[in-house]
């Protein structure tokens, strides 16, 4: 399995010859939004992000980063993740994954186990629809929740 940095560097080297052949280019504010995001295993929304790059970048604007974060999900380098009655987020493993989703905070982590892989799914076939991907997601509470609920009990 890859490590975190070995997918930066690659997802980085593929969003640059993407820009080129797009004729996009690859600025100082569209490099930074995606390399704060690839540092990240939350799973952040936009806003989340743009507080990590206004302490970079002062001046970038709420704008020019959900302009940046919508473009390099149509690049397929990340993914949008979201559940009902949640912010949408964005996750920087593109491929299929599935995910634990807390009640409580709404927050997202990836279910690196790999019996999950495995998990069978009967999906019905229609013919006014083509699936192109899915995703599980498995509601409980975090840890951190767990803990803060924990300490109200007591």
């Amino acid at each position: 399995m890859k490590t975190s940095l070995d997918h930066s560097r690659q997802t980085l080297g593929r969003f640059g010859a993407l820009c080129r052949e797009r004729g996009i280019p690859l600025t100082v504010q569209r490099r930074t939004i995606l390399e704060l995001l690839l540092q990240r295993s939350d799973h952040p929304t936009a806003d989340e992000i743009y507080d990590a790059a206004r302490k970079l970048l002062p001046d970038i604007s709420r704008t020019t980063v959900y302009r940046v974060l919508e473009t390099v999900v149509r690049m397929g380098l990340v993914r949008k993740v979201s559940h009902p009655g949640a912010a949408v987020r964005f996750d920087p493993i593109p491929g299929p994954h599935h995910h634990l989703v807390c009640g409580r905070c709404d927050r997202i982590f990836d279910l690196d186990d790999a019996a999950s892989e495995k998990i069978a799914v009967k999906i019905p076939k229609r013919k006014d629809f083509t699936i192109d991907d899915y995703s599980i997601y498995f509601r409980g509470l975090c840890a951190a929740c767990r803990n803060q609920k924990k300490g109200r009990d007591a």
